[in-house]
């Protein structure tokens, strides 16, 4: 049977997302600290927060006095998929009149963008990349990630003014839950590639295939387990790596108001699956090797009825099929990423095209500590400047 794309697939299962964890807007700060928020819906792999986590949320705009210009607003947004929130409606801010906004402002900008969201964030990111066990098997990624800071919100909360276009009010905002959604168009994704690709200085690296399968365990219930595969010539998984959980050490939120796009940093770190028995390591590798691999379903991934667990101790509870293409430069790696998941228990899945930019260099230069503070901050600054121009704007 022919390969199918994961965008044109179809099943009996509602297209649905299970989006990242939801959190509540106290005020309309643009130096907002959240907090260590937990998210514990079994619906694949979990999202873990160490024991101290940054979450933020800032809203940026061309002047760093004028954070929201007149012209500023939250504009319903459509998703495609069910909303998160049962009866929720969405928005993003946006700024219906970003050229004579940037006109009014251009001439006396104390600082850029940029320079703002750095200043911000950096002594988070410091203190994070501090804290870091430097133990984990695999050194912690600073990664961006674009899309949307989607704010959830119902009539009961007066929003038919924002509907009509007045500015946000913080009273309002106050109110609403918000996610990231990072789901991008396919033309914004051939745009990256084709345009800035060459612009940044990033050779493409290679193209994998992958199949995820994430696994409960009875006796680790507070964590999920991530099986990496690849596809033999007959058809079958190859399983070649085991992880859990990513642990969540720095998450920052950040609506561009002046750019159509928004920026999410955030910086993680995984751990090898460890300190198993080989009784243990083949139970994991027989209920793999129960996979069927199907293009017609979500996830491309399906059991025998009936088989989708081994024993009273692994289950699976969700899968992945990505398939992505990786540039990189020594200090950058991009990845444009075709998505299609399906979550066993709420048996909803979706189809999304994802790209990340790894900054490589932070993480290693500040835990090596060989480069002064400053000039790690510098390019920290230049990396956040080469996000803006090339990267929020679809």
């Amino acid at each position: 049977m022919a390969y199918i794309p994961p965008h044109k697939r179809h099943s009996e299962y509602p297209l649905m997302p299970s989006p990242p964890p939801v959190m509540p807007v106290p005020k309309f700060n643009r130096k907002l600290n959240l907090g260590s928020p937990r998210h514990n819906a079994d619906t694949g792999a979990k999202i873990v927060y160490a024991d101290i986590t940054a979450y933020r949320w800032l809203a940026v705009g061309s002047d760093d006095d004028i954070c929201f210009p007149s012209s500023a607003h939250l504009q319903p947004f459509s998703l495609e998929h069910a909303h998160p929130k049962r009866g929720a409606k969405s928005f993003v801010l946006v700024n219906n009149n970003l050229a004579k906004d940037n006109d009014e402002v251009r001439e006396n900008i104390p600082r850029s963008p940029w320079e703002s969201i750095a200043e911000d964030v950096w002594p988070d990111v410091l203190s994070a990349c501090k804290i870091v066990n430097n133990e984990m098997e695999e050194k912690p990624r600073l990664v961006a990630r674009f899309g949307h800071v989607v704010f959830l919100g119902d009539n009961s909360l007066g929003l038919e003014s924002v509907r009509e276009g007045q500015v946000a009010e913080e009273t309002i905002l106050s109110q609403l839950t918000k996610f990231f959604f990072n789901d991008v168009s396919a033309t914004y994704a051939e745009k990256i590639i084709n345009e800035v690709v060459p612009k940044i200085g990033v050779d493409f690296e290679e193209y994998e295939d992958v199949y995820r399968i994430m696994l409960s365990d009875s006796k680790r219930p507070n964590l999920s387990i991530s099986c990496r595969c690849t596809v033999k010539e007959d058809k079958t998984l190859e399983l070649y790596k085991v992880y859990v959980d990513p642990l969540r050490h720095l998450v920052v939120n950040i609506s561009s108001i002046d750019k159509n796009l928004d920026l999410r940093l955030a910086l993680r770190s995984k751990k090898t699956f460890a300190a198993v028995s080989d009784d243990e390591m083949n139970s994991i590798r027989n209920l793999i090797d129960l996979a069927i691999l199907d293009p017609e379903v979500k996830g491309g991934l399906r059991w025998p009825v009936g088989k989708s667990y081994w024993g009273d101790r692994y289950r699976v509870i969700g899968v992945q099929h990505t398939e992505t293409k990786s540039y990189k430069s020594p200090s950058l790696r991009l990845k444009i990423r075709h998505a299609d998941r399906f979550r066993f228990k709420t048996a909803t899945g979706e189809a999304a095209i994802e790209i990340s930019l790894e900054l490589r260099s932070i993480v290693s230069e500040i835990q090596d500590g060989k480069i002064d503070a400053d000039s790690i901050y510098n390019g920290f600054k230049d990396y956040l400047r080469l996000i803006w121009d090339h990267f929020l704007a679809c």
